[in-house]
């Protein structure tokens, strides 16, 4: 039943975005919302939505503890998987911003760098959205490459 009220708030809040901001971003946030309720129906605490740093050089979509953990989550959807799934597009260049917007969040927080993990939310919209958490997506590693 909670399921079906949130769907409902979903398509609600979803409309009232498309008519004040770009269909693009109003179809990125929703994915963001459909992450953010996933990860909490799978444990996760989120702490933090759309964090930038100070230069703008960086952002992070969702960050969240889950256990011990804390987690910088990519959010991507698509409205088809045509040309692939959408977490294909989190290629070397977004992991490097990604891991520098997360070094820059942990040492404002003291947390302790292999703490930390890196997830990917891969989103195909649809009647019945298709929603894949990729944990542990990619090495923490690269930030020294």
């Amino acid at each position: 039943m909670l399921n079906v009220v949130w769907g409902v708030l979903d398509k609600v809040r979803n409309a009232a975005r498309k008519r004040r901001w770009h269909p693009n971003h109003a179809f990125g946030r929703r994915g963001e919302d459909l992450a953010h309720r996933r990860l909490r129906s799978l444990g996760y605490t989120v702490v933090a939505r759309n964090y930038r740093t100070n230069t703008g050089s960086g952002e992070v979509d969702l960050i969240a503890w889950e256990g011990g953990t804390l987690v910088f989550v990519e959010v991507k959807a698509r409205r088809d998987d045509e040309f692939g799934t959408p977490d294909r597009a989190v290629d070397r260049d977004k992991r490097r911003r990604l891991i520098k917007a997360a070094r820059t969040y942990v040492a404002k927080t003291a947390v302790d760098w292999q703490m930390v993990r890196f997830d990917v939310v891969s989103i195909v919209d649809g009647p019945r959205p298709e929603i894949t958490v990729i944990r542990d997506a990619f090495p923490t590693r690269l930030a020294m490459t």
